[in-house]
C-alpha cells in the first residue's frame, strides 16, 4: 500500500471554505457510525481522522491533503470525510445546514474524482443509501461502494450481503472490507489511485 505524509487542512461547514487547490479529491460518504473515519485511518495507516463510538459526530467536511514527500508543497490527492447521515438523534438544526454545503460540494466541486459510498454489510439497505446512490448516479459522479464490517460476516453470508446491497444501489461491483483486519484495503487503493488518474467527471 502507498504511505503518504498526512496534512489536515480544515474542517468545512460553508462553500466558501472549501480548500483551493487542484488535487484530485476522494469523498467518502456514509450512515452514521458506518466507519468512515476507521476506514481512513486504515488507508492512510495512522490515526489522522478521529474515531467515535457516538454518531453523529462529525458536523462537517473534513479535508486531509496526501503528500508524497514532507517537502512537496502541492498534495498528491485530498481526503474528503463527509458528515454521516440517517442518525435519528442528531438535532433537526444541524441537517439543515447540511444541504447548504454538502451539496454543492457534491454536486459541483470540479477536483472531485471519486465518492467512496460506505455501507454497513451487517444491515439491510436503507432509504437514505439508496437516495444517495441515486443522487451521485444522477449527477455523473463516479461512485465506489464499499461494505465495512466484512470481519462480522463468513462464506454465504458476506455474499449474500452484497448481493443484497448491489440489487438495492443498482451496482455492478462492491468491495467488501474490513478496517479492523486490514481486508480490502489495498484493493481500495488500487480503486483511490485510478480514479485520481483518471480525473473527475464533472
Amino acid at each position: 500500500m502507498p504511505k503518504y505524509h498526512v496534512q489536515f487542512l480544515l474542517s468545512a461547514t460553508d462553500a466558501a471554505q472549501f480548500p483551493d487547490t487542484k488535487a484530485p479529491e476522494v469523498a467518502f460518504l456514509g450512515r452514521s457510525n458506518v466507519g468512515k473515519s476507521s476506514l481512513i485511518n486504515a488507508l492512510l495507516g495512522e490515526r489522522a481522522a478521529r474515531v467515535s463510538s457516538t454518531p453523529g459526530r462529525t458536523r462537517a467536511i473534513n479535508f486531509f491533503a496526501l503528500h508524497e514527500t514532507q517537502k512537496q508543497l502541492q498534495p498528491r490527492m485530498i481526503f474528503a470525510d463527509l458528515p454521516g447521515y440517517g442518525y435519528a438523534k442528531i438535532s433537526k438544526s444541524i441537517s439543515a445546514e447540511w444541504p447548504k454545503f454538502i451539496e454543492p460540494y457534491l454536486a459541483e466541486r470540479r477536483s472531485l474524482a471519486l465518492c467512496v459510498c460506505l455501507v454497513d454489510l451487517n444491515v439491510p439497505p436503507q432509504q437514505s443509501d439508496l437516495q444517495l446512490a441515486e443522487y451521485l448516479q444522477r449527477a455523473g459522479r463516479r461512485m465506489l461502494v464499499v461494505g465495512t464490517k466484512a470481519d462480522r460476516l463468513s462464506g454465504n453470508g458476506l455474499t449474500q450481503a452484497k448481493r443484497a446491497w448491489q440489487a438495492a444501489l443498482c451496482v455492478v461491483g462492491m468491495l467488501a472490507l474490513s478496517a479492523r483486519e486490514g481486508r480490502g484495503v489495498g484493493e481500495l487503493w488500487r480503486e483511490i489511485q485510478e480514479a485520481c488518474a483518471t480525473g473527475s467527471a464533472v
